[in-house]
């Protein structure tokens, strides 16, 4: 009887791992449009009535259109989550158009609620993702017009144009909202900022240092 009651432990627990583990909850009717006006406070957004459900709400037009590359870093994403398609609520995914200038890079970041696939439609494009510690491995690919990468979850990762034209890139990726951190935006750039001390141990730098490179951001 003790084992028995192990193994239904046991079981209960993967299954409550398993569902833990995924970056959006599973759909649980057709769909769950985005209600723009409830209050509710949900972990993802309330479903407005079926009822009042239009087309308008699975449909975006604008990834024919390229993004505006003149930053410092030479590109620009073009998101379509689940802020631009209220019918992506709970479908747990979302696309995003990514233009790079010659030489642009889409800076090293994470995304911490999902995994992306990338094909390359324009120009060529180094890529690369590093894994956790204390290994730190960094894999890296060129990738030319139709090749496919994949950046696993919750990973540095990033994409640079190395050559002379202008490269266009698609993602999917596994969440109605993946989220973004920039790794050297959120280390440099947050706010409040964080102290000189901390930062220049991290780092193995000086003082006079770390407020040059926060200076940037």
């Amino acid at each position: 009887m003790a084992f028995r009651a192990f193994l239904l432990a046991a079981a209960l627990l993967a299954l409550t791992c398993f569902n833990a583990t995924a970056s959006d909850p599973s759909l649980l009717q057709d769909f769950c449009v985005v209600d723009k006006m409830s209050k509710a406070r949900v972990n993802g957004f309330p479903c407005k009535e079926a009822k009042n459900v239009v087309a308008e709400d699975f449909f975006f037009s604008g990834l024919h259109l390229a993004g505006n590359t003149t930053n410092k870093q030479g590109s620009a994403v073009t998101a379509v989550n689940v802020a631009q398609i209220a019918g992506l609520n709970t479908m747990g995914i979302s696309l995003a158009r990514i233009d790079y200038a010659p030489y642009g890079l889409n800076p090293p970041h994470i995304h911490p609620r999902g995994t992306e696939i990338l094909t390359v439609l324009e120009g060529s494009l180094y890529v690369g993702f590093v894994t956790s510690n204390p290994d730190n491995k960094l894999f890296t690919k060129v990738l030319n017009k139709g090749d496919v990468f994949v950046f696993p979850e919750g990973l540095i990762h990033f994409q640079f144009n190395y050559g002379t034209k202008n490269a266009v890139a698609l993602a999917g990726l596994s969440s109605q909202n993946p989220g973004v951190i920039t790794v050297a935006n959120a280390v440099f750039g947050s706010t409040p900022s964080i102290t000189d001390d901390i930062l220049a141990k991290a780092f193995q730098v000086d003082k006079v240092t770390v407020d040059r490179i926060q200076a940037q951001f």
